[in-house]
């Protein structure tokens, strides 16, 4: 056989994802009247955009334009070749913290290889189908990293809201704490100002238009107040001159043009440095782009596919760092609003990447005077937002597995970095799991009919045997029990309520049967069906027990006399031999 019949052999026996993108869709009975809802929202998320993806990047450690640039390309391509069909992509401030980190340890040009590298995991991972694992990570470690990041995120915005005169923020946790604490004598009164007059338009914009039916005021509530704030800030600065730090003081303002192709400047000895940041970057991509897509599926009625999700994520991510992007995901902020303005198909999430193109092409200048002080109160609103702060109030309803694990996560990604908390939460979520496995496991005695001969013994195994149960079966299986000499000649063992048996658990059970088959003693299943028949058999012990894996207690319990009364007088009155084994 050919190597090439070997690798087809081999993909059948592995199926691999099929690529198939939600935006075929499109080609199927698309209206007139479809484009125009697409349109509508493709344009108003676009605008939404805009100011949280340059608030993105200057958080993040980078230039305005690669957020911008980032919204443009990975959008586009996360649309077309995504399993969602409404989900909007881009940079997502769940990377600020991460891409801060790894620029301040890496430099950027270690971060758009990182990028990449984390593209191709995000690839490979919907390609064999992992999307469909990452919903098994527990709530809890979702909510507890996503409160951290956003404590970290408002923490990084503290400097351009107030204005401080701080050259470089530190990534670390304790010392931004000090480096803040040692520049409070810089605050800057007018972009105090300009930030708290920022919040206060975002938090009460949407909710003040609202109030009353006339139509005028409905229409204002539909402008996003992110765009009103960069629009009023943007004025107040450029007509009064006030002394804050903008965009065009700090980063020279936004090219008017298209981003240019760059390969990076790949130092091959930091690659094997960057695989763990690459990993961190696509573990995070893929939990926040499906956490977004299931976000979309409630309002939409709608089911996305998540390992093409996870496909077209990498594919974006491949090509994003050629232009000088940040690492995309999906966004829920950008998403809600894409539905909410009435988008159908992957089409309005393709606009919205246009409308921004057309922007940056056309209105690039006037970027010049936006405050930094007024991205930096968008971000604090988002990060408010994106926090699931009443998590904390509810923690004493909850188990101490799920407080435990929330609270060691959230202070983890804290104090160290987003890698570290998820591997400490998953495996102390493991451990409480284990521990919660263990004490649902009982390995009991069973009460015997009162005719059962005194050299029969039986025990009723529940739940799941697995290697942190197994110390269950140390009572019955030790081999000092089996040479003593009250040791029953017969020992059977009740399945019939086994959920589930590992091969740690099998071995010990294996072991216990070759002892007493030394000893001319016997073992007796009774009632293995679904995962412990098939561990069983697997294994060999099935077929070594032969005839003595039984269907029902009393087909055990007649083989069980048989053997008793094959190997000594039968006793002519076996009523009298009453043994009942009593649960102690």
């Amino acid at each position: 056989m050919s190597a090439r019949s070997h690798i087809v052999e081999a993909l059948h026996r592995f199926p691999l994802a099929r690529f198939e993108p939600a935006s075929l869709c499109i080609l199927k009975n698309y209206s007139f009247s479809t484009f125009t809802s697409d349109l509508s929202a493709g344009l108003t998320v676009g605008v939404v955009a805009l100011p949280l993806a340059m608030a993105f990047a200057i958080a993040s450690g980078m230039t305005p334009e690669s957020g911008i640039y980032t919204a443009i390309i990975a959008g586009f391509l996360i649309s077309l070749l995504g399993g969602c069909k409404v989900q909007i992509g881009g940079p997502a401030g769940a990377f600020i913290v991460i891409v801060y980190g790894i620029i301040a340890q890496y430099g950027v040009g270690n971060l758009l290889i990182a990028t990449f590298f984390s593209g191709i995991f995000l690839f490979l991972m919907g390609l064999f189908k992992i999307g469909s694992f990452i919903r098994f990570i527990p709530v809890s470690i979702v909510i507890g990293f996503t409160n951290g990041i956003a404590v970290l995120i408002g923490l990084s915005q503290i400097k351009d809201f107030l204005g401080l005169n701080i050259a470089k923020m530190p990534a670390d946790f304790f010392h931004q704490i000090e480096t803040l604490a040692g520049a409070i004598n810089t605050v800057n009164p007018y972009a105090v100002g300009l930030g708290l007059a920022s919040l206060i338009i975002v938090f009460v914009w949407p909710r003040s238009w609202t109030i009353g039916g006339a139509p005028w005021r409905r229409w204002l509530a539909r402008i996003p107040s992110t765009v009103v704030v960069l629009i009023v800030m943007t004025a107040l600065v450029s007509l009064f001159n006030l002394p804050v730090e903008t965009i065009g003081s700090k980063f020279g303002g936004i090219p008017q043009g298209l981003p240019k192709f760059e390969v990076p400047d790949i130092s091959w000895g930091n690659v094997k440095q960057l695989l763990g940041p690459a990993i961190t970057l696509a573990l995070l991509g893929a939990i926040e782009s499906l956490l977004c897509a299931r976000v979309a599926d409630a309002m939409t009625d709608e089911r996305h596919d998540p390992n093409q999700e996870l496909m077209g994520q990498g594919i974006a991510n491949c090509i994003v760092p050629f232009f000088g992007g940040l690492p995309s995901t999906g966004t829920i902020a950008r998403t809600v609003t894409n539905i909410k303005s009435g988008a159908v198909t992957p089409m309005a999430g393709m606009i919205h990447s246009l409308t921004l193109l057309v922007i940056i092409l056309v209105a690039a200048p006037l970027a010049m005077n936006v405050p930094l002080c007024a991205l930096s109160a968008i971000l604090l609103f988002m990060a408010f937002n994106m926090g699931n702060w009443h998590e904390f109030v509810r923690l004493r309803q909850f188990t101490m597995s799920y407080k435990a694990t929330l609270l060691v996560t959230f202070f983890l990604t804290v104090i160290f970095d987003l890698t570290v908390a998820v591997e400490i939460g998953l495996l102390t979520a493991a451990l409480f799991f284990l521990y919660r496995m263990n004490t649902l496991t009982r390995v009991i005695p069973k009460t015997l009919p009162f005719d059962a001969p005194k050299q029969i013994e039986a025990w009723a195994m529940e739940g799941a045997l697995f290697f942190g149960s197994v110390s269950k079966l140390e009572i019955v299986t030790d081999p000092k029990h089996i040479s003593a000499p009250d040791a029953p000649d017969v020992v059977i063992f009740d399945f019939t309520d086994l959920l589930s048996i590992d091969n740690s658990a099998l071995d010990i059970i294996e072991s216990f049967q070759r002892n007493l088959v030394k000893h001319g003693k016997i073992l007796i299943v009774v009632g293995a069906s679904e995962h412990p028949l098939r561990q069983m058999r697997r294994l060999g012990l099935a077929q070594r027990l032969g005839k003595y894996m039984c269907p029902d207690m009393e087909t055990a319990l007649q083989l069980a006399r048989e053997a008793i009364y094959k190997k000594e007088e039968p006793n002519p009155n076996p009523r009298e031999e009453i043994r009942i084994v009593e649960h102690k």
